[in-house]
């Protein structure tokens, strides 16, 4: 178990690249969670990343990094989008558990991304509550262009790099003031659903 208030972010985020390693290695893991595990974090939790992740139930965070109990705060929605609840949960994260690390995470085939490209093409229409959801996806559709051939990844990745730029630039002081002073980093990943291997995106100019 790693504590967050022992590792800088580049430390974080290479606890990730070396579980998804391990995760693509096919060797068995079994993460500490026993009784006494259990009592530990009665007590505290320390994770060391957040995560902003898609609910897509082929996209476990924990799975994917092999981590254990108590190692990620993880927020998952349709599409991985920066409502309000996931930004409230992520500030949460960085003020009171001092989380060195966010990452924002999309994925091949998002079934959200792909009802989203439905929808700006005019094939489809959600009910109220599902539109909501996917209006937030249709900036990342439209600025990929809704009718290029492999639309959905491009626009889960185009998706992702737009709410890594949103936390990064236009975010409240409780996520922007950490990352100048160099005690945070905001991320982008895409996973590949076939191999099970996680890209981390290049910075966002």
């Amino acid at each position: 178990m790693e504590d967050a208030s022992q590792l800088t972010p580049d430390q974080a985020l290479e606890l990730l690249k070396e579980g998804n390693r391990r995760f693509l290695e096919d060797t068995t893991y079994e993460p500490s969670m026993d009784r006494m595990r259990r009592l530990e974090l009665a007590a505290a939790q320390r994770p060391f990343a957040a995560y902003l992740s898609c609910s897509d139930s082929r996209v476990p965070p924990e799975l994917l990094f092999e981590r254990g109990l108590g190692e990620l705060f993880i927020i998952r929605n349709a599409g991985n989008t920066l409502c309000t609840t996931a930004l409230g949960s992520l500030e949460f994260a960085v003020t009171n558990l001092q989380v060195p690390l966010i990452v924002v995470m999309g994925h091949e085939a998002c079934g959200a991304l792909n009802a989203a490209v439905s929808l700006a093409r005019g094939k489809t229409s959600f009910s109220g509550n599902i539109s909501k959801v996917l209006q937030s996806l249709l900036p990342a559709v439209l600025e990929t262009d809704p009718w290029a051939d492999h639309i959905v990844d491009a626009a889960a990745i185009s998706n992702v790099r737009r709410v890594v730029r949103e936390l990064r630039e236009e975010a409240s002081p409780a996520l922007l003031e950490p990352q100048r002073e160099g005690r945070l980093k905001v991320v982008g990943a895409f996973y590949h659903l076939d191999t099970g291997k996680v890209d981390f995106l290049d910075p966002v100019d």
